[in-house]
């Protein structure tokens, strides 16, 4: 069967190569998103184990749609007893791009027209509709004219690990962290520094990369709710992905100024199991030290989006800057900020640049190799 992994703007290559090694076949990238080839439990291991998608989608049809009539009209060709019944209870994420579709609501109430009118007509009786927990998840996608319906396997999205509790006013998503160690090229051996780790989640992804430990074993999946799930499959590609699960080599550090945030990124790391590997330092990385002669930091700064931080960050960022250059030469730094303006008072020439988007913002994600010296001695 084809099916649909969505993802983050920019991460498409490094989320095919994942799919790759996970057995996909025929994968091919698109917009945010990849199509692939495989069965049922290619459908359960990829929810399981990928680091990079945000859910999962399994197409039911796909058709042109003029006006709402013909929406529902051809919504109702569907079968739809083949995923649902009078007991289960559905939702409907919709997107809609376009003149002849206007408003995402009214899209998607065509298309519940569609679903519960056909079990009315057959059975007498109609599957509720249940926005905060449905037992099927159903996508519309509208773009003009085209129209794509399919099945949501992942349920809540995927970033959404189910160990982040508690998280602070602007937490980086744990499938972003995931992206950002595997474009940095961290071997997961070496020591690594989340420099500003908030509510932990650069190095706790850290940890679960550098254990081979797959980021869905802490939360549930749409696809169990299905009428086909079969849960002695689920079972089995659960324990082989537990058996890949290998000793955390690399030392990791998680540090802040902030002595609640380090309290906070603790107890979620001891939600996902990682906490012995993970150490906690309470520091101002503008005063701080290596501790290591090598060591890969991530570090995600404030963008200072309210107005009366703006001033503020260009100094901040060059303070960062002003440490990494004489304090820690022999480490790779990897910075992401949507403050594009104040990335630039970082000092340093960056010899990598990845635009991606931290949410609605849009950042670059820029890598530094750091020298004793000047940069264009050690050619």
């Amino acid at each position: 069967m084809k099916i649909v992994a969505k993802t983050l703007f920019g991460l498409e290559p490094i989320l095919s190569e994942e799919l790759k090694a996970l057995g996909a076949k025929n994968i091919v990238p698109l917009n945010r998103a990849i199509q692939f080839e495989g069965g049922q439990e290619l459908l359960y291991r990829c929810n399981l184990a990928s680091r990079l998608a945000l859910r999962f989608l399994v197409p039911l049809s796909h058709f042109k749609a003029h006006n709402d009539r013909h929406l529902y009209q051809l919504t109702q060709k569907i079968d739809w007893s083949e995923y649902l019944d009078n007991d289960m209870t559905f939702s409907i994420d919709s997107t809609v791009y376009g003149t002849r579709f206007r408003h995402s609501q009214y899209a998607a109430l065509k298309v519940k027209d569609a679903i519960v009118d056909q079990f009315k007509d057959k059975t007498g009786k109609r599957p509720s509709v249940d926005t905060a927990n449905p037992d099927v998840r159903i996508n519309l996608h509208i773009s003009e004219t085209e129209v794509n319906i399919a099945l949501d396997s992942s349920g809540e999205s995927l970033e959404k690990r189910g160990y982040r509790t508690e998280s602070n006013e602007a937490p980086i998503s744990e499938t972003l962290a995931a992206a950002l160690l595997l474009i940095s090229g961290w071997d997961v051996k070496s020591p690594l520094i989340d420099a500003m780790t908030g509510s932990g989640t650069i190095a706790i992804e850290a940890a679960l990369l550098a254990g081979n430990i797959p980021p869905g074993l802490f939360r549930k999946f749409g696809f169990q709710r299905w009428k086909n799930y079969n849960q002695t499959s689920f079972d089995t590609i659960e324990q082989e992905e537990r058996n890949k699960i290998v000793p955390i080599a690399a030392t990791i550090y998680a540090r802040d100024i902030d002595a609640a945030a380090l309290t906070m990124a603790k107890r979620n790391a001891q939600r996902a199991g990682v906490v012995d590997a993970i150490i906690f330092d309470l520091q101002d990385f503008t005063s701080s030290s290596p501790t290591d002669e090598s060591a890969t930091i991530i570090m995600n700064p404030p963008y200072g989006e309210r107005l009366e931080e703006d001033d503020e960050m260009p100094g901040f960022y060059h303070e960062i800057g002003f440490r990494l250059k004489h304090h820690f030469p022999g480490h790779t730094v990897w910075i992401i900020s949507g403050n594009l303006k104040a990335l630039k008072r970082i000092g340093l020439k960056p010899n990598h640049k990845h635009k991606l988007f931290n949410g609605a913002i849009e950042c670059r994600f820029n890598g530094y190799s750091l020298f004793k010296g000047k940069a264009a001695d050690q050619n």
